[in-house]
């Protein structure tokens, strides 16, 4: 119940203007975060639908001390979402005894449009567009467990495992309970979109990390090797993180910093179910870490993706009703703190190989910032050529900006995401030769697609038996 009454006041909130969709969500007491966004999303996207078969149905009038933001959360759990599945405490029997009335009302609605689906009923802004064909990738954790075994478990739950993706075609194909492996990240399986794991017993063991692909690139990209020293230099949610944890097996550290209290505690409760034991957690601006100070002496390898407009993010036109664009005052703001905490990143004496990452899609928080950043600094850093296969690549606003990577749900079928790649030109001199070679990404051979005459084993209620 806990779940409806924080996505409930996230309405509200949003509503009477105390703040954005994604701050407040974060500001929640919730623990579940991604579950939550989730819910309030949806619910928002299907809030004028909610309110037609709401008022309808006259179930706020049967029923006074329902409130209409947890009217709209739980009846949009009960006719659009996954029903309540054993949750929805003392509102279930509320529901139950409405719920046939409130089934009529939406078909009645249906008859009324001339449509049978229930997305078919959202205004022209609100139907799905691109973003919504896009697939469901879930990193398996290697801190905890292997791909085989992450497949292996999936296949005894009854999903069917179609082996390694080979194009874009293959993920658009993904229907029911199929899944693939990913084609370029071995440990990203990718189901058909809208596959809810939130409750699945693995990603609840912390054995899978719910993180788009594209958010995925940088920390595959960095490829710290096993005892390296990193920092990850806006930090939260975590899922970069726990990611770089993963890549260098928990040996070596990790130096992540946050300025949000909520969010770091946020992060601090994913790595722990992740079981990351070698990051340091620091409520700090990184703009105010020392280059200079001895405990960074030996960083070598730098994650820097920054606060930006988020305007690449799959759910960013329900966080903020309306076009969404943002300012040019605001964009500039942006780009300005973004150019600030890139350059103060690349004065870390000892550092080696740098990522750049936004989720934004405009070129002034991109390639605008890294061919700054460049520019200050051209003989010592250069943007590295990396994955010459990917589709989607920087625009061409400065010689070297092919080398950038972009992804869009239209392109690549993922998030909207910019990546970039800086190298040291020459390594310091407090580096050795025998450190200097960046470790090459190469996707390690997918699970075979083994028929096994096992039985389903029952779901475990923490840790999965794999």
């Amino acid at each position: 119940m806990a779940l409806y009454a924080a996505a409930a006041a996230v309405l509200a909130g949003v509503e009477s203007r105390q703040g954005s969709l994604k701050g407040l969500v974060y500001g929640s007491s919730f623990q579940n975060v991604k579950q939550l966004y989730a819910l309030v999303c949806e619910t928002q996207r299907y809030s004028a639908v909610l309110d037609a078969v709401i008022a309808s149905a006259g179930l706020l009038r049967a029923e006074k001390k329902l409130r209409p933001h947890l009217a709209k959360v739980l009846v949009y759990e009960l006719l659009l979402g996954r029903g309540f599945k054993g949750r929805g405490g003392r509102w279930k029997p509320l529901l139950d005894r409405h719920q046939a009335r409130l089934k009529a009302e939406l078909a009645r609605l249906k008859v009324r449009r001339g449509v049978s689906q229930n997305e078919d009923l959202l205004e022209g802004g609100s139907k799905p567009g691109p973003a919504s064909q896009v697939p469901r990738f879930v990193r398996v954790n290697t801190l905890k467990t292997c791909s085989e075994d992450a497949v292996d478990y999936f296949k005894r739950q009854g999903f069917s495992y179609q082996g390694r993706a080979s194009s874009l075609e293959d993920i658009r194909a993904l229907k029911g309970k199929c899944f693939l492996l990913d084609s370029l990240l071995p440990e990203l399986l990718v189901f058909p979109a809208r596959t809810d794991l939130h409750e699945h017993p693995l990603y609840q063991a912390g054995h899978l990390i719910l993180q788009d692909k594209a958010s995925s690139l940088p920390a595959m990209l960095l490829a710290p090797p096993p005892g390296s020293h990193v920092i990850d230099a806006c930090a939260a949610p975590g899922n970069k993180t726990s990611h770089l944890a993963a890549l260098l097996k928990n040996q070596g550290k990790i130096f992540a910093f946050d300025l949000d209290a909520k969010r770091l505690a946020s992060t601090a409760t994913l790595l722990a179910r992740a079981g990351v034991s070698c990051c340091e957690l620091a409520e700090r601006d990184f703009l105010e870490v020392s280059p200079s100070d001895q405990r960074y002496r030996r960083v070598q390898y730098i994650l820097l993706d920054p606060s930006c407009s988020g305007s690449g993010m799959l759910t960013r036109q329900l966080e903020e009703p309306g076009p969404g664009v943002p300012s040019q005052e605001r964009l500039r703001a942006l780009a300005a703190f973004q150019q600030r905490a890139l350059s103060h990143a690349l004065t870390f004496p000892a550092l080696r190989r740098l990522v750049y990452s936004t989720c934004s899609l405009y070129q002034e928080e991109n390639e605008d910032v890294v061919r700054a950043a460049l520019q200050r600094s051209p003989a010592a850093f250069r943007l590295a050529p990396v994955l010459p296969s990917w589709p989607h690549r920087g625009l061409g606003t400065f010689p070297g900006a092919e080398h950038c990577l972009r992804a869009s749900p239209e392109t690549t079928l993922t998030g909207g995401f910019f990546v970039a790649v800086l190298e040291r030109v020459e390594v310091p001199s407090s580096v050795s030769q025998a450190e200097a070679s960046a470790p090459e990404v190469t996707p390690n051979p997918a699970p075979k697609r083994k028929k096994r005459r096992r039985k389903a084993t029952a779901a475990p209620s923490s840790q999965p038996d794999m």
